[in-house]
C-alpha cells in the first residue's frame, strides 16, 4: 500500500516537473529567437509560418490532453488492482492464521447461523473461494457465462449452499449498493444461481463428494 502511494506521488511529481519545464520553454522561446535570429530576418514571414503551426497546435494539444487523461486513467486502474490484491492477500493471511490457531477463531464473532466448528472452518475457506471468483469477474478475468457455470456447479453441493445460506445476507449488505457495476452483477449471479439450485432439489451431501476407493 505505501509503495502504491509513493509510486503515484512520484508520477504526479514527474507530470508537475514536465508541465513547469514546458511552460518555461514556451516563455523563453521569444527571447531565444531574438538572440539567435540573424539581424536581417524577415519577422513578418516568420510570423506567418508560426501562425500555420499555431493552427496545427489546435489539433495537437487536445490529442496530447487525451493521451495524458488515458495515461492517468490506466494508472488509476492499475493502482486499484494492486490495492485490491493487497487486500485479498491480507484476507488470505488472516484466514490461514485463524485456521492454524483455534484460539483465534472466536475473534471473528459468532456465526450467522448455528453450526459446528468444523463447518465454520469450511465457511472460512468457502469465503476465500467465492471472493476469488468475485474478484476475477470484477477485473474481467472471467466473463458472465463462465462465472455462472462455476456458481451453478458450486451450489449443487451441500457446502456451497451452507456457505451462501450463512454468508449471502452479508454479501447483500456489503455489495448491493456497490459503486462497481460488475460487483453488483456478481452478487445477482450468485443469488440467482443459489436460488435455482435450491429450487432444483436437495444438495449433494458432502459425504458423497468422493469415493472411498478407485472403482
Amino acid at each position: 500500500m505505501p509503495n502504491n502511494r509513493q509510486r503515484v506521488a512520484q508520477q504526479g511529481l514527474y507530470w508537475a516537473v514536465a508541465a513547469v519545464l514546458s511552460l518555461g520553454a514556451m516563455l523563453a522561446t521569444p527571447f531565444a529567437l531574438a538572440a539567435l535570429a540573424p539581424r536581417h530576418m524577415n519577422w513578418e514571414r516568420l510570423s506567418a509560418i508560426s501562425q500555420t503551426y499555431g493552427a496545427l497546435s489546435v489539433f495537437i494539444s487536445p490529442a496530447a490532453l487525451v493521451g495524458v487523461a488515458l495515461s492517468l486513467a490506466y494508472q488509476a486502474r492499475q493502482t486499484g488492482i494492486e490495492n485490491e490484491e493487497a487486500h485479498l492477500s491480507a484476507h488470505r493471511e488472516l484466514i490461514l492464521l485463524t485456521l492454524s490457531e483455534p484460539a483465534y477463531q472466536t475473534c471473528w464473532g459468532p456465526p450467522n447461523t448455528p453450526m459446528t466448528r468444523e463447518q465454520w472452518k469450511q465457511i472460512l475457506v468457502s469465503n476465500l473461494i467465492v471472493s476469488m471468483w468475485s474478484s476475477a469477474y470484477k477485473r474481467g478475468f472471467a466473463d458472465e457465462r463462465e462465472i455462472r457455470a462455476i456458481l451453478d456447479d458450486y451450489f449443487r453441493g451441500e457446502d456451497g449452499r451452507r456457505y451462501w445460506h450463512s454468508s449471502g445476507p452479508a454479501w447483500h449488505r456489503y455489495f448491493a449498493d456497490s459503486r462497481n457495476r460488475r460487483q453488483r452483477r456478481f452478487l445477482t449471479l450468485a443469488e440467482d444461481a443459489y436460488r435455482t439450485a435450491v429450487a432444483a432439489g436437495p444438495p449433494v451431501p458432502t459425504r458423497e463428494y468422493f469415493i472411498t476407493s478407485a472403482q
